[in-house]
C-alpha cells in the first residue's frame, strides 16, 4: 500500500512563486505515482496573475488534479510591515496544526516541509511527533542567515531565537533535502550537520508546458517590444535579486537601441526600480505586472535572453528556480551571481550562456553585450541549456529521487 503524504509549504497553485510550482509540482508528480497527497498550506492572497481588479475566492478544502489541499487564512505575512510580518510568521505554525487537526482524521507517513519560511518547521514537528511520521525537511535557504545578510533582521535576540528555530527543525527532521552541493557543504562547514543525513534534489522543472509553448510574438507586441533584443527577468523583484545593478547597466546601453530589458513580476522593490527608471531616464527598460502560469512558458519563447541575478550581501548558496525555467524554454541566461550560488556551474557545465560576480558592474556589461553580439549562437545556447534541463532537471527524474527517500 502506497504511503500517505502530507506537504506543508507557505504558498501553493495558483500563487506565483517559485516554491508555489515546485510544491505543486512535487504533489502532482507523486499523486501520479499512486500516493496519497494532502497539501497544507496558506490562502491565496499574494501575486495572482488573474485576480486584479476583481475578486477572487478559493476553497478551504479542495481536491484539485487528485490531490487534498487545506488551505489556511493566516495573518498577513507578505508586503506588511516587520513586525506584523513576524507575528503572522511565529503565530503560523500554530494555525497550521490547528487547522490540520480540525478539517481531517488521516494519518500521514512522510510529511515534507517547504523552508523558508522557518516556522513552518514547528508544524511539521508537531505531525512527526503525533503521527511518528518521517519528516522530510526541504530546505531552499537559510533563515535567519540570508535575512542578516540583506539587513532584514538586526536585533542579536531576535536572530538568536530564529537560530535556535533552525537548530532545533535540522536535529528533528530525518533527512534534510537540498537543491545543490553548495547548500550541502554549508550545512556540514557551517551548521555541523553530518552528511548522512543531506540529500542534494535539484529544483526541478514540468517540461510539458514548455515543450509545447510556441514563440508567436503575442508577448513583445503585449511589451512594445518589437524589433527588440530582448533580456528578461520573470519573477519576484526583491531584496535579494539587487536588480537595481541590471539598471545600471541598462543605462549605459542607450546607444543601442535595439537592447531592451524586460522585467516581469511583482515584489517589494518593483516600486523603487519603477521610481530608478524613471531618474535615469531608461526607455530600455519595461516593467510588466504577472504573466499566469500557462502563459509563462510562451512569454519566455518570445524574448531572446532571459537573465537573474542574487546580490553579494547573500553569503548563503542558491540556486533561483527560474533559472530552470529558463532552461525549459530554450533560453539562453546571463547571470549576475554571488560567489556561493552553485548557478554559476550549472550555467558553465550547461554551455547555456554567461555569469559574472554580482557587483562589477563592468563585467555585467561586458557579458551582457557578448550574449547581444553573438546573436548567431543563441539557438545553440538555448538547445544546450535545454538538453541539460532534460537530463538533469524534470520533475520525473526528482521525483524518482524523492521517493527514494520514503
Amino acid at each position: 500500500m502506497k504511503k500517505k503524504i502530507l506537504i506543508i509549504t507557505d504558498s501553493y497553485p495558483p500563487e506565483l512563486r517559485s516554491a508555489s510550482e515546485l510544491m505543486g509540482d512535487l504533489a502532482n508528480v507523486l499523486k501520479e505515482r499512486s500516493y496519497e497527497v494532502t497539501v497544507l498550506t496558506s490562502y491565496p492572497k499574494y501575486n495572482l496573475a488573474d485576480s486584479r481588479g476583481h475578486a477572487v475566492t478559493f476553497g478551504l478544502d479542495t481536491i484539485e488534479d487528485g490531490v487534498r489541499v487545506l488551505r489556511v487564512k493566516t495573518l498577513p505575512h507578505h508586503k506588511v510591515h516587520f513586525i506584523i510580518r513576524g507575528i503572522s510568521q511565529l503565530l503560523l505554525p500554530y494555525i497550521f496544526w490547528f487547522a490540520l487537526r480540525k478539517r481531517t482524521k488521516e494519518r500521514f507517513d512522510v510529511v515534507i516541509v517547504h523552508s523558508p519560511p522557518l516556522p513552518l518547521t514547528i508544524t511539521t514537528a508537531m505531525v512527526q511527533k503525533y503521527y511518528g511520521a518521517k519528516f522530510l525537511l526541504n530546505l531552499h535557504d537559510f533563515f535567519p542567515q540570508n535575512a542578516v545578510d540583506l539587513g532584514i533582521l538586526t536585533f542579536a535576540p531576535i536572530i538568536k531565537f530564529f537560530e535556535q528555530m533552525e537548530r532545533e527543525a535540522y536535529a528533528k527532521s530525518d533527512l534534510i533535502v537540498v537543491p545543490s552541493n553548495e547548500h550541502q557543504s554549508f550545512l556540514e562547514k557551517n551548521r555541523g550537520t553530518g552528511k548522512e543525513k543531506i540529500r542534494v534534489i535539484p529544483h526541478w522543472i514540468n517540461m510539458v508546458p514548455f515543450r509545447e509553448a510556441k514563440k508567436t510574438g503575442i508577448f513583445r507586441k503585449q511589451f512594445g517590444l518589437e524589433n527588440k533584443f530582448v533580456f528578461v527577468f520573470g519573477g519576484v523583484l526583491g531584496p535579494s535579486q539587487g536588480l537595481d545593478l541590471i539598471l545600471r547597466v541598462a543605462s549605459k546601453l542607450k546607444n543601442y537601441p535595439d537592447i531592451a530589458f524586460l522585467f516581469v513580476g511583482e515584489g517589494g522593490e518593483k516600486e523603487r526600480l519603477i521610481r530608478m527608471k524613471r531618474e535615469m531616464n531608461l526607455e530600455n527598460v519595461v516593467f510588466g505586472d504577472w504573466i499566469s502560469k500557462e502563459e509563462y512558458p510562451g512569454m519566455l519563447k518570445d524574448m531572446d535572453v532571459g537573465f537573474f541575478s542574487l546580490t553579494s550581501k547573500n553569503t548563503t548558496p542558491a540556486v533561483p528556480a527560474k533559472l530552470m525555467g529558463y532552461l525549459a524554454a530554450g533560453l539562453p541566461v546571463i547571470a549576475l551571481l554571488h560567489k556561493e550560488s552553485e548557478g554559476h556551474l550549472i550555467i558553465k557545465e550547461a554551455h547555456c550562456g554567461y555569469s559574472a560576480l554580482y557587483g562589477d558592474e563592468s563585467e555585467a556589461l561586458e557579458i551582457v553585450l557578448k550574449m547581444y553580439k553573438e546573436r548567431n549562437m543563441l539557438r545553440q545556447y538555448g538547445e544546450n541549456g535545454l538538453h541539460y534541463a532534460e537530463t538533469h532537471f524534470t520533475k520525473e527524474v526528482c521525483a524518482t529521487k524523492w521517493e527514494a527517500l520514503f
